[in-house]
């Protein structure tokens, strides 16, 4: 194997183990009320009472379920338990179904509302402790939750999903994601995060009807969600499928690359896959648009406004890595490789944190961190750059 390989691989496990894991085991277990703590800040002020979100717990039961699966470290299984058991007993709904989007620090229900981007995140993390365990718990639950947004989410006169819904899952005004976020009924980021726990769950559960519902999914990205004059995904549309905003996100465009190629192979349609590969590659040189000399891709640009967001995100770099290393694995583009070793010199460079554990959020076009966003929490999870590595180490693992 090539050398330089094998030396990455070699750092993503000590990187993953020592950097990342530790972090979550060592310093986010939240022993007094239970499950993990909501919140550090970027300069390592733990905030004991801060919300805990679903999506964040979700992502940690991700995490260690795959470590576990792939290290069998019983101290991985233990976290993935214990995240588990939050997602279960914590964050479902016993009365509606689906999952709340937060509670408070004493673990009671506090914003109640259903958005489906955390639904899939839950499926996420159950499919993939049952990957690691065969529990049995964790699939029902995860069958329930795709039952629940097939149920409510899903339209079935104009095709896709919808972004969010009350408790009751009735109709809610507010269905953005983040207060970044437009404020329409569908979106690229949800499709995307309800694709990618759908592959999973498809790998525990052969299930004709969730079959369908991926390579539908699959076929929205193709058809509705992508730009076919840019390669580049557009990110909102009304309940038609019209987008009315240009921006470029270039972090999703990658992690969407290698995401509904993953999609298409668990499936294993050899028709489907014929049309979904050449679209990996387009996808993923539009996402190219975003690199940085130094090997980082920049976050976002707005081309109505003409403005970029030249800031590199944590979570942009570790799709960058997994994007270009599948396109060398499947497509034998040893330039993508190149630029996968070139990106990953940039996040050791700037973005791990070696002193205090875990990565920074970001760093700045002049190279200055930035500290003001979290270390921890709603959004700052171990997922991307956990899986970033864990990739990594999976797919070349029969070649040392």
């Amino acid at each position: 194997m090539n050398k330089q390989l094998t030396d990455m691989r070699h750092e993503m496990l000590d990187v993953l183990e020592n950097n990342i894991l530790r972090f979550w085991q060592e310093r986010m277990v939240d022993t007094v009320n239970g499950g993990f703590y909501g919140r550090m800040t970027g300069n390592d002020v733990l905030v004991p009472e801060a919300e805990k979100g679903a999506v964040l717990n979700a992502r940690i039961l991700w995490t260690f379920s795959a470590a576990y699966r792939l290290l069998k470290k019983s101290a991985y299984l233990e976290m993935a338990t214990r995240a588990k058991r939050a997602i279960i007993d914590t964050f479902y709904d016993p009365e509606y179904g689906g999952v709340y989007w937060s509670v408070n620090y004493l673990g009671r229900p506090l914003d109640t509302k259903k958005q489906i981007y955390a639904l899939g995140f839950a499926i996420y993390g159950l499919s993939e402790y049952v990957r690691a365990t065969g529990d049995q718990e964790a699939l029902d639950y995860a069958i329930r939750l795709y039952e629940s947004i097939e149920r409510y989410s899903f339209d079935p006169v104009k095709n896709g999903y919808c972004e969010a819904l009350t408790r009751e899952w009735g109709e809610i005004a507010d269905m953005r994601l983040s207060e970044k976020d437009e404020n329409e009924r569908k979106t690229m980021n949800t499709h995307l995060h309800i694709l990618e726990p759908y592959a999973n769950l498809y790998r525990v559960w052969k299930d004709e009807r969730l079959g369908k519902s991926l390579r539908n999914l699959i076929e929205l990205f193709l058809n509705n969600i992508l730009n076919p004059a840019t390669g580049h995904l557009e990110l909102f549309f009304d309940d038609d499928w019209n987008s009315k905003y240009r921006i470029v996100s270039y972090g999703h465009d990658i992690e969407a690359s290698w995401l509904i190629h993953e999609a298409a192979l668990v499936l294993g349609d050899k028709e489907l896959l014929d049309k979904v590969e050449p679209q990996v590659e387009f996808i993923a040189a539009a996402a190219d648009e975003g690199l940085n000399k130094e090997g980082g891709m920049i976050y976002e640009t707005f081309l109505d406004k003409n403005h970029t967001d030249t800031d590199c995100h944590w979570w942009v770099q570790a799709e960058t890595v997994v994007g270009h290393v599948n396109l060398y694995q499947y497509f034998d583009d040893e330039v993508s490789l190149q630029k996968a070793f070139h990106c990953w010199d940039f996040i050791k460079k700037y973005l791990i944190d070696y002193k205090g554990g875990e990565w920074h959020w970001s760093v700045r076009a002049d190279g200055t961190l930035n500290l003001q966003d979290d270390k921890a929490g709603f959004w700052k999870c171990p997922y991307h750059n956990g899986r970033m590595c864990m990739e990594v180490l999976e797919r070349f693992a029969d070649k040392d």
